[in-house]
C-alpha cells in the first residue's frame, strides 16, 4: 500500500476574539430579525381589535390587546439586548485593538534594549577621550609652528608652496616657431612686406 501524503492544514488567523465578535453579531441580527416580527404582529393586532370590538366580542378584543402589550414588553426587553450586544462587540473589538498597539509597543521596546545593550558607555566615553585628545595636539601643533617662525620662514614657506603648485601645473607648449620648419611648410603663408612710399625731395631754389 502506498503512502498517502495529507497537506497540512493552513495555520487560521481567525482568533477566540473574531469568533466571539462573529457569534455577537449573528445573535444580534437574528434579534432584528425578531423585532421586525413582532413590530408586524402589534399593527395587525391593533387593527384586529378594533374589528372585534365592532363584532362586539368585546372578550376576545382585550385578549389581544393584553397579548400585543406582552409582546411589546419583550420588543423592550430586545432593544435592551441589543444594546447590550452592540456594546460587547464594540469593548471586544477594541480590546483587541489594544492588544495589537501593547505587542507592538513590547516589540519595540525589545528592539531598543537591544539596541541600547550593542552601545557600550565605555567605548563611547573612550572614542570622545580619543577625538579630544587629537584635537587638542593637533592645536598644539599648530600654535608651535605659526609662534616658532620668523617673517623669513613665512616668505620660505609661501615660496615653496607656489613651487609645488607650478610643478603640478601641466606643461604649457612653446609659441615660438622654428624659421627652418615654417620654411618648410607648404602651408605656411609668407608675409608680405609693406613698402613704405618715399617722401618727394625738396628742391633748392
Amino acid at each position: 500500500m502506498g503512502i498517502i501524503f495529507g497537506k497540512k492544514k493552513p495555520i487560521s488567523r481567525v482568533t477566540a476574539q473574531d469568533k466571539a465578535v462573529l457569534q455577537l453579531k449573528q445573535q444580534r441580527d437574528k434579534l432584528k430579525q425578531y423585532q421586525k416580527r413582532i413590530a408586524l404582529t402589534l399593527a395587525t393586532d391593533r387593527e384586529l381589535a378594533k374589528k372585534l370590538l365592532a363584532k362586539g366580542q368585546k372578550d376576545r378584543a382585550l385578549l389581544l390587546l393584553k397579548k400585543k402589550r406582552y409582546q411589546e414588553q419583550l420588543l423592550l426587553k430586545t432593544d435592551n439586548q441589543l444594546e447590550n450586544l452592540e456594546t460587547l462587540s464594540h469593548d471586544i473589538e477594541f480590546a483587541q485593538i489594544e492588544l495589537q498597539v501593547v505587542e507592538g509597543l513590547k516589540q519595540g521596546n525589545d528592539a531598543l534594549k537591544q539596541v541600547n545593550a550593542a552601545i557600550n558607555i565605555e567605548d563611547i566615553e573612550r572614542i570622545l577621550d580619543e577625538t579630544r585628545e587629537a584635537k587638542e595636539k593637533q592645536d598644539e601643533i599648530s600654535d608651535l609652528l605659526s609662534g616658532g617662525l620668523t617673517q623669513e620662514d613665512e616668505e620660505a614657506v609661501e615660496d615653496e608652496l607656489a613651487e609645488i603648485i607650478k610643478e603640478q601645473m601641466p606643461n604649457v607648449p612653446s609659441t615660438e616657431v622654428d624659421v627652418e620648419e615654417a620654411e618648410k611648410s607648404p602651408h605656411k603663408t609668407k608675409e608680405k612686406t609693406k613698402q613704405i612710399p618715399k617722401e618727394p625731395v625738396a628742391l633748392e631754389a
